[in-house]
């Protein structure tokens, strides 16, 4: 096992690996930028180096500099957390050569999974479904108009390289088609440097359903159950639940095994998750995330593993303890991101935390590193925190949900709060019926 891990990464992921780490009897060392000095992360790390100016560009992606850090403090393996460096595959070749562990999946499958097109016949190659789409990135105007004719209208553009939303537009009809692609692969050049684009079968109103996974070194592969993000604002998740209020008990064995056993394939190492669309009772593939996802919480609560414990574990060459059959799924949670944004526009409000009060009581977790006198900066995501609650059901659940974001205060910034308040007394909520579309319908009445 490792004796200090460097986290590299900010606010409250930084904070979640750190506290993996006290647990575990592991020392930390936190880096940061200058803009990051009194964060909390820095300040409950056992050392700390500051790695640069505010821009990310200089300091949570400046590789040297992370790497010096390193051999600076003896740490011997670095966590990335999520974003930033988390799926760069150079990056984890590179800590590689310098003899430090990536407490991560290995560079290939990091590269593999980054390019859509690779993934996607890679998946498809171990029994993985997919969107009907392209077979691979779309060549000329021409081309893309005859692939569109034989998946149907309406169809998806999105970008090879792509993540976030971004490089991707819908066409309903072929009069669209020429603007999406131009649209779509201008979007994918700026955000990305690769203009390359692939092509699906729009779904009209599919949930977003991802399959949490753990693999070891010796091959073997468990899931966590799934986890419903379909609650999404310009492809962003806001809202996570575990597990999903629309799949069967039939559904939910179906996919963890297709996963399991296709991931037991691609011979994968460490945490990630599939993500897919799901619409009239089938699995379709988007992509896989090769890292740490924002929403573990609520699989950590419906499982009671420690993900990122068990990511940590898996990194130092020790075997899963656990089998799948040793792994029960008990109750319902949800998350909820509270970030520094006005609840309905969604406008960043960075600036400084007057008052901060977080929730308590049974089922209750409030995952952030912001306090009270602390100023978020402008550089970064605009995360605060995450609101995560746990009951036996999924009514219970909800109920316990209302009662903690009406605990919850952050003052002085302008907060989501006010939006998962609303949403957790609508009747569609309530009763799971919704899709990936459904928020930017309500958003869209809330401002007519």
């Amino acid at each position: 096992m490792f004796d200090k891990i460097l986290i590299a990464n900010r606010g409250e992921i930084a904070l979640r690996i750190n506290r993996a780490c006290k647990e575990m009897g592991i020392s930390t060392v936190a880096v940061h930028s200058t803009a990051d000095a009194d964060a909390m992360h820095v300040r409950l790390a056992d050392e700390s180096v500051c790695i640069g100016p505010p821009p990310a560009a200089q300091s949570y992606l400046n590789i040297p500099a992370i790497i010096s850090a390193c051999e600076i403090t003896g740490a011997q393996a670095i966590h990335p957390g999520y974003g930033f460096l988390s799926e760069n595959a150079r990056f984890a070749e590179i800590i590689k050569e310098h003899g430090i562990t990536f407490i991560g999946p290995e560079p290939e499958h990091i590269r593999l999974m980054g390019d859509k097109i690779a993934a996607k016949q890679a998946v498809q190659a171990v029994g993985i479904p997919t969107v009907p789409g392209s077979d691979g990135a779309v060549g000329s105007d021409e081309d893309a108009l005859r692939t569109a004719e034989a998946i149907g209208y309406p169809v998806l553009i999105k970008a090879t390289a792509g993540g976030g939303g971004r490089g991707m537009k819908v066409a309903q009809k072929p009069a669209d088609l020429r603007l999406a692609l131009t649209t779509a692969r201008a979007e994918a050049k700026s955000a990305f440097g690769n203009d390359a684009v692939y092509m699906e079968k729009y779904l009209q109103q599919p949930r977003h359903i991802e399959v949490q996974v753990l693999a070891d070194a010796a091959g073997h592969v468990v899931h966590l159950g799934e986890r419903d993000c379909s609650l999404q604002r310009r492809h962003q998740k806001v809202w996570e639940e575990a597990g999903s209020p629309a799949l069967n008990a039939e559904q939910r064995s179906e996919i963890g095994s297709v996963v399991t056993t296709a991931l037991e394939k691609l011979g994968y190492l460490g945490a990630g998750t599939i993500e897919f669309l799901f619409e009239e009772g089938r699995f379709y593939f988007i992509e896989m995330n090769t890292r740490l996802q924002v929403e573990h919480p609520v699989s950590e609560a419906i499982t009671g593993i420690d993900v990122v414990r068990e990511q940590i574990r898996i990194a130092s060459g020790a075997p899963l303890e656990i089998t799948q059959k040793d792994i029960t799924f008990a109750g319902h949670a949800i998350e909820c991101r509270i970030n520094a944004e006005n609840p309905f526009t969604f406008q960043p409000s960075p600036g400084l935390i007057t008052q901060f009060h977080t929730p308590g009581g049974l089922g209750v977790r409030f995952d952030s590193a912001i306090y009270s006198g602390y100023r978020i900066p402008p550089y970064y995501d605009s995360l605060a925190g995450k609101l995560i609650v746990h009951g036996k059901t999924r009514n219970e659940c909800l109920m316990r949900l209302r009662r903690a974001l009406d605990e919850l205060v952050v003052g002085g910034i302008e907060t989501t709060i006010p939006l998962f308040q609303h949403l957790v007394r609508e009747n569609d909520i309530l009763n799971g019926e919704y899709n990936i579309h459904w928020l930017e319908h309500y958003l869209a009445k809330k401002g007519s």
